[in-house]
């Protein structure tokens, strides 16, 4: 881009081209960024001025977003100053979290479940026999996952966890069309992923969507064994790679490989919101309030690209290959904490029956 070619011209001339610069660009194919924009103006308060027109910000933003970029770096490619870069990047993060101008935000109104009273089969299970009748009564999956965090130096002790470097430790809920339906943003890296969970199932202000009788969510070994939570067996074969050179040799094998083949859609959904927005692993130098926002922002993206875009080319491949996680989050798998042990005595026959009622289930259907 020339001196002379403004940011708005940069950003029409990709969405005019060829869609495939767009999906580079924003991460976005150009008709659902234009929609994007008409719906932060009507119904979010996203407003343009006489210097920069809403598609301007929202292609700043969505930038930024998708490369990870920083301030000076993006000067560069709108040709506009770093303030007002900044400006137009946080009117368009409001519009999306909705914390002033008495708009609610994109955020609450897409994170969440699109059954809020979970009475209908998913149909990803009533029209997969793997997973028909057996786990009927499933709603969805919860798991963590830790976003990198820009911390100052003489801060970061808190956000350190098992990854060795500063962490927001993210818990979500998803549903079976890998849209999520619950996000938990702020807590630092070394936070204990029970504590994250249980934080969020008994706090009535947390608004977490909870299962209701004789419904329950996937959950790995790494989360308590109590009602409307249902676990793996433990010390017991579990994830797909286990089970490629032989099968199941019992009830709880079999079991295992269900929940772990089901269980995935979260690991998929994490790891296609990684890959989308390349600033969860390269976050800028933003106050740590504003890097909660930008989480909850990019979940809030997700969620909207998953239900208003048929051609977004990074579900599509998902979509096509249903046993592939992108890699960074294949990393993540098998390095949850387990300290559960224990902590939760007297809760932990809650879900074994069904546990076993479904496991006897497919075993003897399948021999």
């Amino acid at each position: 881009m020339t001196s002379a070619q403004t940011g708005e011209a940069w950003v029409m001339e990709v969405l005019n081209g060829h869609p495939i610069r767009s999906v580079n660009a924003f991460r976005m194919h150009p008709d659902l960024l234009i929609k994007l924009c008409g719906e932060l103006e009507t119904n979010y308060g996203l407003q343009s001025t006489d210097k920069m027109s809403t598609f301007e910000m929202v292609g700043i933003f969505m930038y930024t977003l998708a490369l990870g970029l920083s301030n000076r770096d993006v000067m560069e490619r709108f040709q506009r100053s770093g303030e007002t870069i900044s400006r137009a990047f946080h009117e368009v993060l409001k519009a999306i979290i909705g914390r002033d101008k008495g708009f609610q935000g994109l955020a609450r109104n897409i994170i969440r479940p699109k059954d809020p009273t979970f009475q209908l089969v998913p149909p990803q299970i009533m029209n997969d026999k793997r997973y028909m009748p057996y786990f009927k009564d499933c709603i969805g999956c919860i798991d963590g996952t830790h976003i990198r965090a820009c911390i100052t130096e003489s801060q970061q002790l808190p956000y350190i966890g098992r990854k060795g470097v500063p962490t927001f430790n993210v818990m979500a809920t998803c549903d079976f069309d890998m849209c999520f339906t619950y996000v938990s943003v702020g807590w630092e890296g070394s936070a204990h992923d029970t504590r994250v969970f249980m934080h969020s199932i008994q706090n009535k202000s947390m608004n977490f969507p909870q299962p209701p009788e004789g419904r329950y969510y996937l959950v790995d070994k790494g989360y308590p064994d109590r009602k409307g939570y249902l676990v793996p067996y433990p010390k017991t074969r579990y994830h797909q790679s286990q089970f490629q050179k032989e099968p199941p040799n019992n009830m709880q094998e079999a079991f295992n490989r269900s929940h772990s083949s089901l269980r995935s859609y979260i690991e998929r959904s994490f790891g296609i919101l990684k890959k989308r927005f390349h600033i969860l692993s390269e976050m800028p130098r933003f106050s740590v309030q504003t890097q909660i926002d930008v989480i909850t922002a990019t979940f809030a993206l997700h969620n909207y690209i998953r239900t208003n875009s048929q051609e977004d080319i990074m579900f599509a491949i998902i979509d096509e290959h249903p046993n592939y996680i992108p890699r960074d989050e294949l990393n993540d798998v098998n390095n949850h904490d387990i300290r559960t042990e224990g902590l939760f005595e007297g809760r932990r026959n809650e879900m074994k029956q069904v546990r076993n009622n479904i496991a006897t289930s497919i075993w003897n259907d399948r021999h």
